[in-house]
C-alpha cells in the first residue's frame, strides 16, 4: 500500500520509510513498546502481565487501568500480519504526527482510545447481560496495534482527504473513503467467528472521535450536519415519491393560455 498527495511526487509508502523528515521519536517508542508487549507472550512468566494490562472480561473484576492501558498491549497474531500492521502503522502515523504535532497527536490517539473501550465494555455487558450464553470472543478486533492503526489511518483520512491511496499497491482510492473502509473491514470481521460486536463498536466510535475531534466545529458540529444531511435525503425522497405519485405532465394545447393537464 503507498500513498500520494499529487501526481508529481509519492507521499509516504515505502518511500515515506526513509525520505522527508526524521521519524517522529513518540511513533518509534509506540511501535518499539507494541513490539516489545508482543514479544512477551512467548514466555510464561510474562504472560499474566498482558493478562492483566489488555482489555479483557478482567475489566468487569475491577482492572479500569485496561480503559488505558489497553493500546500498548499488542494482540497476539501471527509474526507477519504483526510486522505488516505496525508497518502500516508507521506510513500512517508519521504525517499525521507531523502535522498535528506530540501534544495534539497524543490527545487524539487517547481520546479516540479511551472513548471506544468504555463504549465497548458498556456494550459487552449489556450483551452478556441479554444472553449469558452467546458465544463470542470481545475486544479482539480493538485490541493493541489494531485499534492504534484505525485511529491514525482514520486520521490521515481527516487531515489528507484528497490524497490517493494505493490499496494492495494496485486500487487508487482516495483517502477519506478509509474512514467507511475501516468500519466495514471491522464489520466484516464481526461476522467471522469472533462474534466481536464490542469490538465493532469500540472501533467505529474511535473513527468517528477520531474525525471529528480533526473536523472544524468538533462532534457537534459533525452530528448536526449528519443530522441535516439525513434530512435533506428524506427530504428529497418524499418529494421524489409524491411527484411520481401524482404524475403531473404538461402538455402544450397549441394555445399559450390553454393547457392540457
Amino acid at each position: 500500500m503507498t500513498y500520494r498527495t499529487n501526481p508529481q511526487g509519492s507521499f509516504g509508502g515505502f518511500g515515506g520509510l526513509v525520505d522527508g523528515p526524521p521519524p517522529p521519536r513518540d511513533l518509534l517508542v509506540l511501535i518499539g513498546v507494541l513490539f516489545v508487549t508482543f514479544s512477551l507472550q512467548f514466555f510464561d512468566g510474562t504472560r499474566g502481565l498482558l493478562d492483566v494490562l489488555s482489555l479483557n472480561m478482567g475489566i468487569y473484576s475491577g482492572y479500569l487501568w485496561q480503559l488505558v492501558t489497553y493500546p500498548f498491549i499488542a494482540t497476539p497474531t501471527s509474526g507477519f500480519w504483526f510486522l505488516l500492521e505496525l508497518l502500516i502503522l508507521y506510513w500512517f502515523g508519521k504525517p499525521v504526527y507531523l502535522r498535528l504535532g506530540q501534544r495534539r497527536f497524543w490527545q487524539v490517539v487517547i481520546v479516540a482510545a479511551v472513548g471506544a473501550s468504555v463504549a465497548a465494555v458498556v456494550v459487552e455487558w449489556i450483551a452478556i447481560t441479554a444472553a449469558p450464553s452467546y458465544s463470542h470472543l470481545p475486544f479482539i478486533s480493538m485490541l493493541g496495534q489494531r485499534i492504534v492503526m484505525a485511529i491514525l489511518i482514520a486520521a490521515f483520512a481527516t487531515l489528507h482527504g484528497e490524497a490517493t491511496i494505493l490499496l494492495f499497491f494496485v486500487l487508487p482510492i482516495k483517502a477519506r473513503w478509509f474512514l467507511w473502509i475501516e468500519i466495514l473491514f471491522t464489520f466484516v470481521f464481526y461476522f467471522l467467528p469472533y462474534k466481536d460486536l464490542a469490538g465493532l463498536v469500540g472501533v467505529s466510535l474511535a473513527v468517528f472521535l477520531t474525525y471529528s475531534s480533526l473536523t472544524p466545529g468538533g462532534p457537534r458540529w459533525v452530528i448536526r450536519r449528519w443530522r441535516k444531511g439525513v434530512e435533506e435525503k428524506i427530504l428529497r425522497a418524499r418529494v421524489d415519491r409524491m411527484r411520481r405519485k401524482r404524475r403531473f405532465d404538461v402538455i402544450d394545447g397549441g394555445n399559450k393560455d390553454e393547457y392540457i393537464h
